[in-house]
Parts: structure tokens; C-alpha cells; sequence
């Protein structure tokens, strides 16, 4: 038994000051990865935007400066007091950013709404910075103090007379906290920052970008708010459903409860909601879009009833009222209740019900006000049920592996010994003659193997029907055993890992692109589930003397050639026109062996991003397609056809 230490009270440590957030800064930041780097510009930006939200301020400015890990915001609002506490002793700016749980949105009447509530923010980004530069218009005077990882290096200096009031911070976070590498994103930063110039009507934003050459300067206004700002989220997918030329849905209210709602149907399979608290983005939701997703069902429902427009033969369900909405919520409440100080989610209960109240009768006037429209979402939303029955009906079809049901998987596919999802992995295989080679170089207890013919249907631009109808998406579907849509359950997957196995070529990169437009619209818990993967077949091969290399592309060649062949080795260099060149023993050693394999996992950062980029790649409207081609023309040296 290992020898331990005595546990008494010399054990006990107290962590003083900021000291809690430098051991632990995944409390208060969510982690030191990217999103937690880019998390303390967002807990500075935020404090500028509550001088706005509450009519203190009108202008906030972002700059980047060069190298990209030292950023600057500054506002106009009233400026962080300067006047000496006398408890501490201090400058209230030295005891704000020195001291969790210090602020002023502790006391009603300071700030009637804000994203700020637990007096942690700037104190933190003071911890975890190892620069931090404070200046301050306010009584006429310009205050400047600097500080180093959460402590004071400078007294606070008062200096020249100056006209206004505001608040500069200028910071670097610490390398020993999130490593030398990592830097602010400027497309990140721009995202941000747009996003609040809709959220608050009339604040200008100002975006500098000192990391690229010439700097760029770009302002952000928008006068017309969230209408506004759901109108280009509607461009950028490019599936509006509403008539040209028709507003979407918009409601603001500030009677018990202060929001403001956008909201629009469209063709996409999924629903898409954006929601605010007190100007904060909350990714997990709450209760505000709990009420907000019951108020707009109700509302439906209710129409449906009125106008006797219930459907024969189908039940709809609140998911296929809400398929394909976007929606837009931004709520303010004067005591918010976050999950965590990254402030992802909302906890306030009494929320839900003052949303639901609000939206339920807005919804149903405008539908009633706009029978057109209305007509044409609620046949969207008939269309959606039927897909998710024939869905279901298809997945009805495909059982969990096991010695009864065994008969029911697709007659083509090479399955593997092992029943445990676990270990069982799925080659989807372009082609007979690339699927005989991969049978044969399999590990044949956990690899099935399932050969394709030729290039599957688009689903992105099939109805749901199609899809379910069509063989070669259907024997997939079989295969894995989960059903399909609305329908699909993860817990019958029968492998645990699924491969895309094409040929390393354009054609089999539109195969795979094909595939993944199907997983993303029809089998999207597979891809959230971190279930799909694309192999890496080798497009060389190269032998230099007796040792061979493999070469995923021209660049991977190219640089093998230049580091291996040495001297007079001359290369020999062979390009395979498919998988099916490949002999067994090769597609093991290269693409199949789980020892020495490589492959892309397939994940989906920003969804909505995703939606646009398969929806101008693989949708109807070719002229995304044309605009892609001619832009970048230029750049392409050889095509591969």
C-alpha cells in the first residue's frame, strides 16, 4: 500500500486575492483553450456594453494590436471610479481589478440591466493577464495604473486635463496560463462585435485590426436592430421561406418583461435559435428559449385549431413546428441567474412563463395578420411531419445487430464478428473493386465493410421521401442500424466509428462531400456524437532505395521527395488512379490499420456557418456556386479531372 501524507491542518491552504483564478481559471473562464483566451475580451467588451445598455455610453472600440495577443477597448461611458475607498484603503479601480466580487451591479439603481452579475469579470482578466493597462476619463482628469497577473505595479497616476468620460483597458493574457501559441481571432472578434451592434440599437462598434497590413477599420451600426440582423442571418443561409419582399416576424416588448424577437421559417431541417441575456450569447439556452420555443408551438397550435387546418393522417409534433426556424431572442432581466460564470446558460424559472406570455399572442396575431404566410408555414410544417413519419417508417425497418435480424442488413455489405459498437468500425467504401481490396485487407472481427456504387443522391436538394426511398443511402442507414431524422436512436448504432473510404481524387472528395451532406441532414447526432470520420487513402506512392513513403497529395509528395531522396537516390514515384490499384496488404498498412491509419474526425463548430457552406455547395441555387468558382479561379495551377 503506497505511503501517504499526514492530513492535518498544515495541509490546509488558503488561496488569497486573485490566486483562486490563476490555479483554477477553468472556473471562471470555462478553460484555457481558445474560447476561454478569447473569453476575457468578451468580460471587457461586456462592461463597455452595460455603459450602453443603460444609456452611459454610445461608442465601444476594439483594436488587435499586431502579433495579435494584445488587445484594447475602450468606451465613453462614465469611467470606473477613481476616488479612494475607505475600507481598503485603495483607488475603487484598484480594489475592481484586484478583487473578486467587487463592483458596482451589486447595488439596484447603478445598472438596470447588465451581463455582468457576480463582480468577477475584469478582476479575472486581471489575473490572467500578465499586462494589464487601465486608463480612465472621469472628473476632468486622465487616471492611468498598470498591473501584472491580478497585481498593482503602478500607484494610480493622475494626469492631464481631458474633455469626456470613458474607459480604456489595453491586455495581454498570460502565456503561462494559455501557452505561448494561441492569439485573438479577428474574424471571431468581428463576429462578436457585429452580433452586439444589433443586440443594442444605435451603439456604434468599432472593430481595428493592427494584425494585418495595412490595418483595417471597420464600424459596426445598426439602427435597425434584430430585424435587421435576422434578415442577413436569412441572406447568409439563402433559404428564406417568406415571400420577397415580406418583414419577418418581429415583436419587442417592455411591459413586465423586456425583449425583443425575430423570427422566420425556413427550408432547413433543422431549427436555428440565436438567444441573448442582458446582451450575453447563450449557447446552452435557458429558460428564456424554453419559453420561447412553448410560446411559438402554442401559438401554431392554436391557428392550426382555429382556421381547422389540422392535418389527416399525420400528428404533428412541437419538433416539426420548430423545424427549419430561425429565430433571433435578446431578453433583459434585472437579476439574471447564469449556469457558470462563462454565463451560458439561464436558470431564472419565472423567465419562461413571462416569454411564453409575451410570444404565445404575438406569433398568433401575426399569423392571423398574415394569412399568406401563415399558410405556406404551416404547409412546411405538414411537409416535416410526413418526412419524419416516412423516416420513421424507414427506421423501422433497420433492427440492432443480433442473430434474428441479421437477414434485414443490406446483402452487399462484409459485416465484422464483433457486436460491440465499441470496438466495430464501418469502411464505406467507394466502388465493388476498392470494397474486394478492403474485405481483403480488413480486420474482419471489428471492420465491416460496405462498397458504394458510384456517387449517392445530393440530399440536399432531395425531399425527404427521396431519401428514404433511395438504396444506396437506405443500405447505408440499414447498416448502421439507428434509423434516420427525427427517428434516429444512438443507443442501436451498431459501429461505433464510421469511415468515409474514397478515392484520393476530386471525384472521391464530391463522394465524401455527398455522404456528409446526407450524415448532416439526416444523421446529424452521428457527426455531434463524434461517430464520422474520412479516411486518408495515400495518393503516392513513393520508394526511395528500400524504403517506401506514402504521399496524401502533391504538397506531401513534393516535400517527401526533398527531405528522403538524398544523394544519387533516385524517387519512384506512382500515382494510384483509385483505391482499387492498391493491394490489400497496402490498403491495410496505409489506410486501415488502427496502428498506423490516418483520418479527419468530422466536427461541426458553428452550425449555422455549416448550414451555409452545404447549402451554397450542395443546394439548388447554383449562382453560390458560379460566384465560388470565379473568385478563386485564379488561384487554382491545375485542375484534377
Amino acid at each position: 500500500m503506497a505511503a501517504t501524507r499526514k492530513y492535518d491542518a498544515e495541509e490546509i491552504e488558503v488561496l488569497e486575492g486573485l490566486q483562486p483564478v490563476r490555479t483554477r481559471p477553468g472556473m471562471y473562464i470555462g478553460g484555457t483553450g481558445v474560447d476561454g483566451y478569447h473569453h476575457l475580451l468578451w468580460e471587457i467588451v461586456d462592461n463597455s456594453v452595460d455603459e450602453v445598455m443603460n444609456g452611459h455610453a454610445s461608442r465601444v472600440e476594439v483594436t488587435l494590436h499586431k502579433g495579435g495577443q494584445t488587445v484594447t477597448v475602450s468606451d465613453d461611458g462614465r469611467g470606473i471610479p477613481v476616488s479612494i475607498m475607505p475600507k481598503y484603503k485603495k483607488p475603487a479601480v484598484e480594489v475592481i481589478l484586484t478583487t473578486l466580487h467587487s463592483g458596482g451591479k451589486f447595488k439596484q439603481g447603478n445598472y438596470t440591466h447588465s451581463g455582468g452579475l457576480h463582480g468577477v469579470g475584469s478582476s479575472v482578466v486581471n489575473a490572467l493577464s500578465s499586462e494589464l493597462e487601465v486608463k480612465i476619463k472621469r472628473e476632468g482628469k486622465l487616471h492611468e495604473q498598470t498591473y501584472a497577473r491580478g497585481v498593482a505595479k503602478t500607484k494610480l497616476k493622475v494626469g492631464a486635463n481631458v474633455r469626456g468620460t470613458g474607459t480604456t483597458i489595453s491586455f495581454t493574457p498570460d502565456s503561462e496560463i494559455f501557452g505561448p501559441k494561441l492569439k485573438f481571432d479577428p474574424a471571431t472578434i468581428r463576429e462578436r462585435l457585429e452580433a452586439k451592434s444589433y443586440l443594442h440599437k444605435g451603439m456604434e462598434v468599432v472593430f481595428v485590426d493592427e494584425t494585418q497590413s495595412p490595418k483595417t477599420e471597420v464600424t459596426f451600426k445598426h439602427d435597425g436592430g434584430i430585424a435587421e440582423y435576422i434578415v442577413t442571418l436569412v441572406n447568409e443561409r439563402q433559404k428564406a421561406m417568406v415571400p420577397a419582399g415580406t418583414t419577418p416576424f418581429y415583436k419587442a416588448h417592455d411591459n413586465g418583461i423586456r425583449l425583443e424577437l425575430a423570427l422566420v421559417w425556413t427550408e432547413a431541417t433543422d431549427e436555428y435559435v440565436k438567444s441573448y441575456v442582458n446582451g450575453i450569447p447563450t449557447k446552452s439556452g435557458g429558460t428564456h428559449e424554453n419559453g420561447l420555443k412553448s410560446g411559438v408551438v402554442k401559438a401554431v397550435r392554436n391557428y392550426i385549431e382555429t382556421h381547422d387546418l389540422t392535418p389527416k393522417g399525420v400528428t404533428l409534433t412541437a419538433e416539426d413546428i420548430r423545424e427549419g426556424m430561425l429565430c433571433i431572442l435578446s431578453t433583459y432581466v434585472v437579476e439574471p441567474q447564469f449556469q457558470g460564470q462563462t454565463k451560458e446558460r439561464l436558470n431564472n424559472p419565472e423567465v419562461q412563463g413571462q416569454v411564453d406570455n409575451v410570444v404565445r399572442p404575438a406569433v398568433e396575431k401575426w399569423l392571423n395578420d398574415n394569412k399568406t404566410i401563415a399558410e405556406a408555414i404551416i404547409a412546411r410544417i405538414v411537409l416535416a411531419a410526413r418526412a419524419r413519419e416516412a423516416s420513421r417508417a424507414a427506421s423501422l425497418a433497420v433492427s440492432r445487430k443480433g442473430p434474428v435480424n441479421r437477414t434485414h442488413l443490406p446483402g452487399k455489405l462484409s459485416d465484422c464478428a464483433s457486436a460491440d459498437p465499441g470496438e466495430s468500425e464501418l469502411f464505406i467504401v467507394e466502388g465493388d473493386s476498392a470494397g474486394g481490396t478492403a474485405k481483403q485487407g480488413r480486420d474482419r472481427r471489428t471492420q465491416a465493410i460496405l462498397p458504394l456504387r458510384g456517387k449517392v443522391l445530393n440530399a440536399e436538394q432531395a425531399s425527404g421521401e427521396k431519401v428514404s426511398a433511395n438504396k444506396e443511402l437506405q443500405d447505408i442507414a440499414s447498416a448502421l442500424g439507428c434509423g434516420l431524422g427525427n427517428a434516429i436512436d444512438l443507443s442501436k448504432l451498431r459501429y461505433g466509428k464510421i469511415f468515409l473510404l474514397m478515392d484520393a481524387d476530386a471525384d472521391g472528395q464530391h463522394i465524401s462531400t455527398l455522404l456528409l451532406t446526407f450524415f448532416y441532414r439526416h444523421m446529424r447526432p452521428l457527426i455531434k456524437g463524434g461517430h464520422v470520420y474520412i479516411a486518408q487513402p495515400p495518393l503516392y506512392r513513393v520508394d526511395i532505395g528500400k524504403e517506401t513513403y506514402w504521399a496524401l497529395d502533391d504538397e506531401h509528395k513534393e516535400r517527401i521527395v526533398k527531405e528522403k531522396a538524398k544523394g544519387n537516390a533516385k524517387p519512384n514515384i506512382m500515382r494510384f488512379k483509385g483505391l482499387g490499384e492498391m493491394t490489400a496488404d497496402e490498403l491495410k498498412e496505409t489506410t486501415l490499420d488502427t496502428k498506423r491509419r490516418i483520418a479527419l474526425k468530422v466536427a461541426v463548430d458553428d452550425e449555422l456557418d455549416t448550414d451555409k457552406t452545404i447549402n451554397e455547395l450542395m443546394g439548388r441555387d447554383v449562382s453560390a456556386r458560379f460566384n465560388f468558382i470565379m473568385e478563386r479561379a485564379g488561384d487554382v495551377d491545375e485542375i484534377d479531372v
